[in-house]
């Protein structure tokens, strides 16, 4: 009958440690979240689960990364986009060394938020379709990523980096947060023109 907090709270109090995750699928956000990601803009900010699927997004995102709501529901994963789609290659720099960080904090995120069995059938799929997917897997890294550069070749941005942060959100051990903010005014003001333009082409269709 206790709430999420309360058995939280009396683990520690009584036993010194936090219990043990039981994971629960949620594939929305509160208005007010969705909120929190609007006004970052320009910063690009995004929402993922605890199998990596983005769930919530701003337009920054959706001009700087990807139309994801142009996308299936299904493949707004970020582990399909890097092993599965052939233009991930093109848009990252050094591709193997940034999927491996991701392989590798894709894991412990799973493990914390006591979602093992969720991500297994993503796991699977990846492991038949991707040779790297499955190599890096077998190899039981473990990486946490909290900050760090992005780099990316954009169609219309060009060659360009954004620095980038990772948040967990209280009471969802589920979701993170990621903000990608621009390194410099010309970038951020780059982006700004890319929202203005896909607002104006949205509005005339």
């Amino acid at each position: 009958m206790l709430t999420d907090a309360e058995r939280e709270h009396l683990f520690l109090v009584g036993l010194g440690r936090p219990p043990e995750v039981c994971y629960h699928q949620d594939h929305g956000i509160t208005p007010r979240l969705q909120r929190v990601l609007d006004v970052l803009e320009p910063s690009v900010a995004l929402i993922r689960n605890a199998t990596w699927d983005v769930i919530a997004w701003n337009r920054a995102a959706a001009v700087v990364l990807k139309d994801y709501a142009a996308v299936p529901p299904a493949q707004r994963n970020i582990l399909r986009s890097i092993f599965l789609d052939p233009d991930s290659h093109v848009a990252k720099h050094d591709w193997e060394s940034v999927a491996r960080v991701v392989v590798g904090t894709f894991r412990a995120d799973s493990v914390r938020a006591g979602a093992e069995a969720q991500i297994q059938p993503l796991v699977d799929e990846l492991c038949q379709a991707s040779s790297a997917f499955a190599e890096m897997w077998r190899s039981h890294d473990v990486q946490r990523q909290g900050e760090g550069d992005k780099r990316l070749d954009h169609p219309q941005l060009g060659a360009f980096a954004m620095e980038f942060s990772t948040f967990t959100i209280d009471a969802r051990p589920d979701l993170g947060m990621i903000v990608y903010n621009p390194m410099n005014p010309e970038d951020a003001d780059k982006i700004r023109a890319l929202i203005a333009a896909r607002d104006s082409a949205m509005s005339v269709s």
